[in-house]
């Protein structure tokens, strides 16, 4: 005898396992996310870049922004997840943004 919820989540993961996903709005979306998370690290560079380039708080901006918009990214992939709907977009994101925050990390040790 198995209960709803059980079926419900074999449902889910078997149309993750398809890879047939058709949802536009979620791509674009997730794309928008990214962008405006990539123009508020370029901003907080700029901002490091002009003001005080020996300052190790500003040059930390630069990937915090990064960091805190992948975690953004990621609790949107679950959440999306968790509603049943197309969460890969979102993964990736999020991916993308932890890899800018990876190669933004030489802006602190340029501040050091």
């Amino acid at each position: 005898m198995t209960d709803s919820h059980s079926q419900d989540t074999s449902d889910r993961g078997r149309a993750d396992v398809e890879k047939r996903w058709q949802d536009s709005g979620s791509y674009r979306s997730a794309a928008l996310y990214v962008v405006a998370v990539v123009v508020l690290g370029a901003i907080a560079c700029a901002i490091f870049l002009s003001v005080d380039r020996g300052n190790m708080i500003l040059a930390s901006l630069v990937p915090g922004v990064f960091l805190l918009g992948g975690i953004g990214a990621l609790i949107t992939a679950y959440r999306t997840y968790r509603r049943g709907g197309t969460w890969p977009m979102w993964q990736g994101a999020a991916w993308f943004l932890f890899a800018l925050m990876l190669v933004s990390l030489s802006f602190p040790a340029m501040a050091g």
